[in-house]
């Protein structure tokens, strides 16, 4: 685009690629929180107790850590335009097919389940480290904070869209149809994505000024370029789980994880069984703690990013707004001295505007991988960061069904907040891009 005067004018091709990143990633936070809206009624209609339900929400994590690393391998072997869309339409018809349960019964109902989640899991892999090397490629270091953090809220606003829709949808026409809807809408989604998510160096939207100004200002615009060499060997592989920073950073995220499974498994279900909603109000209530974790999110990544233009300090813009947020998540254990239920939404509001916050890991992640490896890495982080996924479902049913409450489920969440702190404070360093060291 040209101006009068012959000054080339930047387009402004990368929030438009940054905006259908918020929308896969929305409808791939939608897809995995179904089960949890639609928990209740499923487990009534399928007889399964909270350690079945705690074992059949986990099924999707457990594939999605399995598939992490792999799925890095293969964003940065071919790139993330055709894998991130084969991704995205693969866990759609999973998410979409688990509204058939209801043909089978006793523990083929569960197994099928399970199977279904299990796949969804495996193929949702590479989208969330594909978005982390999207965000890489097409935004500068000074704006990479708010980019990352933009699609990373995309959970929250999730919860906001769907959960009251898909309790509409539980309430108005049964719980299949949240799978139905949910499966839909990827697999429509998956037919536009190629149009838009592109290597910047062959994007037809985005003009010679504005590739020069993200490249200038530290974007890796030539990931997408495919190389003969490959730097996936386990040497380098070794250098990603051995370094320190590294391994503050993926500790951070795994506790930042155990907050993020509680809120898209066992919130909605926690509503009904303990604070007495109806799955239609639980659905609807679940959009209110969602929305103060967008804001957060958004307030985080601006934070972050005015910071670090006044500091130059990669390592204070990152770590101020974890240690805020986390201080803030831990709240989430004064509901057990509380009756009221908006005494529980404000609280649950502050916890999540907090996580929100704080969750600048991707960023991270961004800020750090080797260039050469920034898939993998995000692989490796994810798989970190999803553990969790296994974990706390089971861990939180078991501590329902033998206790009878989520009191001390709660406490285990707000714990996990600290360690959270512990890890990026006493754990990383400075931040800072690490490079790669030859074998030998």
């Amino acid at each position: 685009m040209a101006l009068a005067d012959g000054i080339s004018r930047p387009t402004k091709a990368r929030y438009l690629v940054l905006s259908a990143l918020f929308v896969v990633s929305s409808i791939s936070f939608g897809d995995r929180a179904a089960m949890a809206v639609a928990g209740p009624a499923v487990s009534a209609s399928l007889h399964l107790d909270p350690v079945a339900m705690g074992y059949i929400l986990s099924g999707f994590a457990i594939a999605y850590v399995i598939a992490q690393v792999p799925g890095g391998a293969l964003l940065d072997r071919y790139g993330s335009r055709w894998i991130y869309t084969g991704a995205l339409a693969l866990w759609s018809l999973f998410t979409l097919l688990q509204g058939w349960t209801g043909l089978f019964s006793g523990a083929s109902a569960a197994i099928f389940l399970f199977s279904m989640r299990f796949l969804e899991g495996m193929a949702s892999a590479p989208a969330v480290p594909a978005n982390a090397r999207i965000a890489a490629s097409w935004f500068p270091s000074s704006e990479r904070g708010l980019a990352t953090a933009i699609f990373n809220s995309s959970q929250y606003f999730s919860l906001v869209a769907f959960a009251p829709l898909m309790g509409w949808l539980v309430h108005g026409f049964g719980w299949p149809w949240v799978f139905f809807v949910m499966g839909g809408l990827g697999l429509v989604t998956a037919a536009f994505l190629p149009m838009i998510v592109r290597s910047p160096l062959h994007s037809p939207l985005i003009d010679a000024a504005e590739l020069a100004y993200i490249e200038r200002g530290g974007a890796l615009v030539d990931i997408e370029r495919k190389s003969p060499v490959t730097h996936f060997t386990w040497h380098n592989v070794r250098q990603l789980i051995a370094n320190r920073m590294l391994l503050g950073v993926y500790l951070g995220q795994y506790c930042v994880g155990v907050l993020t499974y509680f809120f898209v498994t066992w919130f909605p279900i926690y509503l009904v069984q303990q604070r007495g909603l109806s799955i239609l109000h639980a659905g609807m209530m679940t959009a209110v703690p969602a929305i103060c974790g967008f804001a957060g999110g958004i307030v985080g990544g601006v934070l972050s990013d005015e910071i670090l233009r006044r500091t130059g300090s990669l390592t204070i813009a990152r770590k101020a707004p974890i240690l805020i947020g986390m201080t803030m998540a831990a709240l989430i254990v004064a509901c057990n001295f509380t009756t009221s239920q908006v005494a529980v939404m404000v609280l649950m509001s502050m916890a999540f505007f907090g996580k929100g916050l704080a969750a600048l890991g991707w960023t991270v992640i961004s800020d750090v991988s080797p260039k050469e490896l920034v898939g993998v890495t995000g692989g490796v982080f994810n798989t970190v960061g999803n553990i969790p996924g296994i974990v706390t479902p089971i861990v939180i049913g078991y501590i329902v069904a033998r206790l009878g409450s989520f009191d001390w489920a709660l406490a285990f969440v707000a714990a996990h907040c600290l360690i959270a702190i512990f890890a990026y404070f006493a754990v990383v360093p400075a931040i800072e891009r690490l490079e790669l060291k030859p074998a030998g």
